[in-house]
């Protein structure tokens, strides 16, 4: 993508300053695109490409990121502080109308957050996550099945744990520090490569952004603890969950119905980061279906068909994927 296809600019944060980029015209619907861990915003560029015919496009290096600022302390990167960043971003970029929120990874976990807490109330009209659960419907996901571990429960849980490996190197002090500088910034992309089969081009910056970004894992971490029941949302949620995930479990992404009013469902043959590269079209026109609806059209076909009915009492009545 040629320079001309943005523009960049910086919004300040409460002492941080974000750099954000631009695509499309203002005016048109407003779609924000969150990246995740341990990327850029430069991650977005062919969901944002395909998007910026159609609608305002907008795009960020979070803090610890990119051409962001690098906050030192690691309680900076607590999920209060990720949300007010974002709220800082939807009012530079669309004063006057909420902002369609699309979150990956990280930037989908700290969708969650956003959607789920009260400091973006009315700002947020719709919200699709990929590859990025909420941290306390994570939690009580696992909670349930330790309540009741049946065959399925335990296969369910013991194919999330083999995906969470990654963790410990948030958890332990020291180690995510040590695996990055001993090979870790030259073998990620190359093994992402090879087992996803997508091109990945590292950010110059991807040292600094994998070492500080280790921080959203230590600042919010505790948050597991939480009840599920006290994370829910009004925002409508799309959930796009990519069935090849490494780092994800799709399965966590079928129990979502009890936490929000309205919600769609649909499963992508694809990896973590294949969803938005390799597959990137696809992903763009299932926010351009949902964005357009909630905007005021008729749900299109496919739409429709990844719709999740939540019955009164916060339970899904079926599930079309």
């Amino acid at each position: 993508m040629s320079e001309g296809d943005h523009r960049k600019r910086t919004v300040e944060a409460d002492g941080v300053d974000l750099a954000v980029r631009e695509y499309g015209r203002a005016g048109r619907p407003t779609v924000v695109l969150v990246h995740g861990y341990p990327d850029t915003q430069a991650i977005w560029e062919p969901v944002a490409r395909l998007l910026a015919d159609a609608y305002h496009v907008v795009t960020y290096d979070v803090r610890g990121a990119g051409d962001s600022t690098r906050p030192r302390p690691t309680k900076a990167y607590v999920m209060e502080n990720l949300s007010a960043d974002l709220l800082a971003v939807a009012d530079a970029v669309s004063p006057d109308r909420p902002v369609h929120l699309v979150g990956h990874d990280w930037g989908s976990v700290q969708g969650w957050g956003a959607v789920t807490g009260g400091a973006l109330t009315g700002r947020i009209a719709s919200f699709t996550s990929i590859s990025g659960p909420c941290i306390e419907h994570f939690g009580q996901w696992v909670r349930d099945r330790l309540r009741r571990p049946t065959p399925r429960n335990l296969r369910q849980l013991l194919g999330q744990f083999a995906r969470s490996w990654y963790l410990l190197g948030g958890a332990i002090p020291g180690v995510g520090r040590l695996v990055w500088t001993l090979g870790g910034v030259r073998l990620f992309p190359a093994i992402i490569e090879r087992v996803e089969r997508v091109e990945r081009r590292p950010a110059p910056t991807f040292r600094r952004d994998a070492v500080h970004g280790m921080k959203l894992y230590k600042a919010n971490g505790l948050r597991l603890l939480r009840p599920g029941r006290t994370a829910r949302t009004d925002v409508p949620v799309q959930v796009i969950a990519p069935t090849r995930d490494l780092f994800v479990s799709p399965e966590q992404s079928k129990d979502l119905a009890r936490y929000t009013g309205r919600l769609w469902r649909r499963e992508l043959r694809a990896g973590h980061w294949g969803s938005i590269s390799a597959r990137a079209d696809v992903v763009a026109t299932a926010v351009a279906e949902l964005v357009d609806h909630i905007e005021g059209d008729a749900e299109s076909a496919a739409l429709a068909q990844a719709t999740v009915t939540v019955l009164p009492g916060g339970e899904a009545n079926r599930r079309r994927t």
